[in-house]
């Protein structure tokens, strides 16, 4: 599951965040306490249900209870069912799977954990307040655990890994193997880029030549709609300021180098060159003067002729081009990921997707053993990630990928299995394409790859509430102020950053930016980074 955390969208998608972040505990800044060899040496630390060293015992059969997010799938007894034939065989078990539904879900989870429920195992992630959870004691340490019971997951995640479902040296989650890697971009007109003669798209310059020979040849606004997104992260990502703490409005750190150098971007040298830069594009019609209350997609402009660029994260640049490519194959599309800019990318991070067993489950060991199975038996992993095969699915050619429908089953009417088994996932195991199937993305997960550091940021997550009402204030002078300067809609910038400084500070932003400096601080130390 993919979240876009930047400023951009911030202003745009502030109630949804909130929903997964909101009751972050005050502690989540003392998260991983583990230092890089947590990996190698988890199982030197002390849990407190320590395994004994002989082989797992499986005489006593047991009914685990499971709990995933949202809903469950049309034909998920049936599933389940076959499911429970294959463990019932190998472990002497069965798995009884709920779901917390889509509707109020965080309530429901956190209800979970409260009550003490007895539950065998459930999905955890960051954004559903792993590490609030944690600190509080809600999950079992499993570091004397997995050798046992989950020995081949145990020796397959990375040390990374492993560092980011650490807290206080001990680990409380299995995190997904499937490193997801969502840089901001613009998906644009190749064919235009290519017909015009215009330069290939790889720096701040070639994208300005790019929408204006568009502007003038084509006579259409290149970004029209909404284009705060697309402006705001570039500026970003062209920076290299990396945003931190989640919804902390204008905080950045000014590099991924320099972690512990926190700013408020207003207030730099290089927020006042890109205001003046954006005053010269609103100038030339690169978007429309209306464009923060427009609310159509520029995407939606691309398909009727009448636009040219629109920002996506790569993932969704896939999803966007390929259908493009049902819809109006007579359209090129090339994609431009921002992460070019620095030759950088992070992945999301590990726990972003995980599994946990919560302190009070009657059977921790066989859970792990489940799993174990689960992620690693590719009789299993087809089976609980994509059905069963000939009802839900059958193989593509090359007999790795899954197509949908499956062979001789019509399109219409067809209903697939698809359930949040995101905390499972293995990226060697799947068989499901990513970015909707486009055949651009493995080039570019190569590329991220490449140039992929640890997201030491993403860990940076506090509760806010020593400075709700600062935080609160300047995001409305964000959006009063801060957003017409960042899409050079204001007549002098000079006089409207001096302004906007001005009321950002009456707001509370020296608070605000205290506070974070602080808590990322903790964050760093408790990671080991300098």
């Amino acid at each position: 599951m993919k979240k876009i955390k930047t400023m951009g969208t911030l202003l745009v998608s502030t109630a949804v965040m909130a929903s997964m972040l909101g009751a972050c505990g005050s502690n989540n800044s003392n998260n991983t306490n583990a230092g890089s060899n947590a990996g190698t040496e988890a199982s030197a630390n002390t849990g407190s249900n320590k395994a004994d060293a002989k082989a797992p015992d499986t005489s006593k059969k047991v009914e685990l209870v499971w709990y995933l997010l949202g809903d469950p799938a049309k034909d998920q007894a049936k599933v389940t069912a076959e499911l429970n034939k294959m463990l019932e065989k190998d472990l002497n078990t069965t798995i009884k799977l709920n779901f917390t539904t889509w509707t109020d879900w965080q309530t429901k989870y956190n209800l979970l954990l409260a009550s003490g429920e007895k539950v065998d195992m459930l999905f955890a992630s960051s954004w559903a307040d792993f590490y609030k959870f944690a600190n509080q004691g809600a999950f079992m340490p499993l570091n004397d655990l997995l050798p046992t019971y989950a020995p081949t997951t145990w020796s397959s995640v990375s040390e990374q890994d492993w560092k980011e479902a650490t807290v206080n040296d001990k680990i409380y989650a299995v995190p997904a193997t499937y490193p997801e890697y969502t840089p901001d971009g613009l998906v644009y007109r190749e064919d235009w880029r290519e017909e015009l003669g215009l330069p290939e798209i790889k720096d701040l310059a070639s994208i300005e030549a790019y929408l204006e020979g568009v502007k003038k040849s084509k006579n259409i606004t290149p970004i029209n709609g909404k284009a705060y997104n697309e402006i705001f992260t570039m500026f970003k990502s062209y920076e290299g300021f990396q945003q931190i703490g989640g919804d902390s409005g204008v905080i950045v750190s000014k590099s991924y180098d320099t972690p512990r150098d926190i700013v408020a971007y207003p207030f730099t040298p290089e927020f006042e060159e890109w205001a003046k830069t954006m005053k010269t594009w609103a100038q030339k019609g690169f978007w429309k003067s209306d464009t923060l209350s427009d609310q159509k997609e520029a995407g939606d402009a691309i398909k009727t002729g009448q636009g040219a660029a629109y920002w996506r994260n790569a993932p969704g640049a896939g999803g966007f081009i390929t259908g493009l490519q049902s819809s109006n194959p007579e359209i090129k599309m090339g994609y431009f990921p921002f992460s070019r800019f620095k030759n950088l990318t992070m992945p999301t991070l590990s726990v972003n997707n995980a599994m946990a067993i919560p302190k009070s489950a009657p059977n921790a060991e066989r859970s792990l053993m489940v799993l174990d199975k689960l992620r690693n038996d590719p009789k299993y992993y087809d089976l609980i990630n994509y059905g069963l095969e000939g009802t839900h699915y059958s193989m593509d050619a090359d007999g790795k990928h899954i197509v949908t429908p499956p062979a001789g089953v019509a399109a219409k009417g067809f209903i697939g299995y698809d359930i949040a088994t995101w905390g499972l996932r293995v990226e060697s195991m799947e068989r499901k394409k990513q970015a909707g199937g486009w055949e651009g993305f493995d080039a570019l997960l190569e590329e991220f790859k490449s140039q992929s550091k640890p997201n030491i940021f993403a860990q940076v997550i506090m509760d806010y509430n020593p400075v709700k009402s600062q935080q609160a204030a300047v995001n409305s002078v964000i959006q009063q102020y801060g957003m017409p300067l960042m899409m050079g809609l204001v007549p002098d910038v000079d006089k409207a950053i001096a302004t906007y400084r001005k009321q950002l500070e009456a707001a509370g932003v020296n608070e605000v930016l205290k506070y974070v400096q602080e808590q990322a601080n903790a964050s760093f130390d408790a990671q080991g980074i300098k």
